[in-house]
């Protein structure tokens, strides 16, 4: 093989795996939705687009404060313990209304997003150790706070669950206007330029005077607030309050959502719409696999499968 020969191939890997990155999740989207559509019975009706919306609402809720975890080269374990420690708050505090108890249950995600950002930022702790001691604390804490389920009965949270405007759940539009919002931030902000250059290179930005300890930890603050109000919207659905088992294993379905969306884990990039697409697609995935009669656990190994091809992918192009 010549070297001329050998130069084509190579680019043409390289713009395979580049285009598998930038859109390959869209791609998935639509052969696992094409798929449904041929193979999955009641996939196109009305009732079943509600439910997958609903289904993923919370999921892209905390990808999204994931991905600017990992837009920061670091990364948010303790998502699920917060979704865990929102639904405690909200249960206790329910009695003084509907409203203060959310407030509380966000001001609860807020401050675990301090302590992550603070260990990460101050103390200089790796933040897959400092998110994973919040991780095991966080979800100690909220069972400490209500040990067992508890139903709740209110309703202003019964509406916020099954409540629609023009058809579509609230849950649904509260995600989509929160993705905007964290796009809209990343994008047209200096807070977004400012995370994005610390993603790539945190030393660099140090040097250039950027705010990167304050930066780091509006990250984990912004990824905590989320977090909890994915762990309310989802005792809303839920009408139940259950630490036990709310958010278990979230984290796994929001690193999934954001790097087959196209975001690094190294760091200095977001991709907002592609972590929208990588929420659908995991959706989607969990919904083909159910309605097959495949066990839960296939859905876990199916998105790890996915998470280590999405980073062989980046890698790849990495050493282009």
């Amino acid at each position: 093989m010549t070297d001329l020969t050998l130069g084509r191939v190579t680019a043409d890997r390289d713009r395979l795996l580049r285009l598998l990155q930038e859109y390959g999740v869209y791609l998935g989207v639509v052969v696992l939705f094409l798929v449904n559509t041929v193979f999955t019975p009641h996939f196109m009706s009305t009732e079943n687009f509600r439910t997958q919306a609903v289904q993923v609402a919370p999921v892209l809720i905390v990808a999204l404060g994931m991905a600017l975890a990992i837009g920061s080269e670091g990364v948010d374990l303790a998502v699920g313990s917060v979704m865990a420690l929102s639904t405690s708050l909200l249960s206790l505090y329910l009695g003084y209304g509907p409203w203060i108890a959310i407030l509380i249950a966000l001001v609860g995600g807020a401050v675990i997003g301090v302590a992550n950002g603070s260990l990460i930022a101050f103390v200089g702790v790796q933040p897959i150790v400092a998110t994973l001691a919040l991780m095991v604390a966080g979800r100690g804490l909220a069972l400490v706070l209500l040990p067992q389920l508890k139903d709740v009965h209110d309703p202003a949270m019964a509406s916020l669950g099954s409540g629609d405007v023009l058809g579509v759940p609230y849950l649904v539009l509260i995600a989509a206007a929160l993705a905007l919002l964290v796009a809209f931030a990343v994008r047209r902000t200096t807070f977004g330029r400012q995370l994005l250059a610390i993603g790539d290179s945190r030393p660099a930005a140090r040097l250039a005077g950027l705010p990167v300890r304050r930066v780091l930890i509006l990250v984990y603050v912004c990824s905590g607030v989320l977090a909890a109000i994915a762990g309310v919207l989802a005792t809303a659905r839920l009408t139940a309050s259950d630490p036990t088992s709310l958010g278990n294993l979230m984290e796994l379905s929001a690193i999934t959502a954001v790097v087959v969306g196209g975001t690094p884990l190294s760091g200095g990039r977001v991709r907002i719409g592609g972590t929208v697409a990588g929420a659908v697609l995991i959706q989607l995935l969990t919904t083909t696999l159910i309605k097959h009669d495949l066990p839960p656990s296939w859905t876990q190994i199916a998105q790890a499968a996915v998470i280590v091809l999405a980073v062989y992918a980046a890698r790849e192009r990495g050493k282009r």
